[in-house]
C-alpha cells in the first residue's frame, strides 16, 4: 500500500474540488488528511493570499465556481470569504481528521454554502457531525497544539499552498496538479528523465528586489 499526505485548509475552494474527486486516486493509495492553517504558510513564506489582491480575488472566485460548474461539482460559496477557518480545522483534528469528518466539513461550507463565522452556521456544522461540545473540543490545548504542529511540519516539508499532496517527498500543489500526481503515481521516475529532469535543476538567473517597481 502506497501512502500520501494531503495538506488542506477548509478556506480553499480548490481543496474542496480536489477532495470530492478523490475517486480518481489509485485504490492502493492510502491518504492521510492533514489540516493546516493556510495563513501560517503565507506568513512563513511571505506570500499574500489570493483574497488580498483584489483582481486575483475576483478571478479566484470566478475560476473556482466555473471549474465546479464545468465539472458538475456542486459548489456554493459561503456568505463571506475569506473567513476564519480555525475552529473548523481544529474540529477536524479533534475528530482524528478522518475522511468522513473532513468531507462533512467541506460539504457544509462549500457544497451547501453555510458559513462558520456565524453562531448559527457553526452550530449547524456541529449538529451535522453530531457533536454536542464542539466549542469545548476546539478549545482544548492539545487540539490547538496539534494544528500548530501540523502546519509547522507542512512548512518543514516545503508546503507553500493548499491543497497539496505529498508523496515520497514530492509535492503536488493545487487541484489542477491532480493529473501530474496521477502520472507520477503511475511512473515514480517521471521527474528523472527528459525536460522534467532538466527543469527540476534549473538555476535562477536573477532575483527580484523588494519594491523593484520603482526601478523600472
Amino acid at each position: 500500500m502506497r501512502t500520501a499526505d494531503w495538506y488542506f485548509d477548509v478556506i480553499s475552494p480548490f481543496a474542496y474540488l480536489q477532495l470530492v474527486r478523490f475517486d480518481r486516486l489509485p485504490d492502493d493509495l492510502a491518504v492521510t488528511c492533514r489540516p493546516i492553517l493556510f495563513a501560517g504558510l503565507l506568513g512563513h513564506w511571505g506570500h499574500k493570499g489570493p483574497a488580498e489582491i483584489e483582481a486575483k480575488r475576483l478571478h479566484t472566485y470566478r475560476y473556482s465556481q466555473w471549474r465546479a460548474d464545468r465539472e458538475g461539482v456542486p459548489l456554493r460559496y459561503p456568505p463571506v470569504h475569506p473567513f476564519n477557518p480555525l475552529k473548523a480545522l481544529r474540529l477536524c483534528i479533534a475528530r482524528g481528521s478522518d475522511p468522513a469528518t473532513v468531507r462533512a466539513v467541506f460539504d457544509h461550507i462549500w457544497r451547501d454554502g453555510i458559513g462558520i463565522d456565524s453562531e448559527a452556521g457553526w452550530q449547524a456544522l456541529a449538529e451535522r457531525l453530531e457533536i454536542d461540545d464542539a466549542d469545548v473540543l476546539v478549545s482544548a490545548p492539545e487540539v490547538k497544539d496539534a494544528l500548530r504542529r501540523s502546519t509547522e511540519e507542512a512548512i518543514a516539508a516545503g508546503v507553500y499552498g493548499v491543497p497539496t499532496f505529498r508523496v515520497a517527498g514530492e509535492l503536488f500543489w493545487g487541484d489542477d496538479a491532480t493529473g501530474m500526481l496521477l502520472d507520477y503515481l503511475a511512473d515514480p521516475h517521471l521527474f528523472e528523465t527528459g525536460e522534467l529532469a532538466r527543469v527540476s535543476h534549473l538555476p535562477a538567473g536573477s532575483q527580484r528586489k523588494v519594491a523593484a517597481i520603482r526601478g523600472i
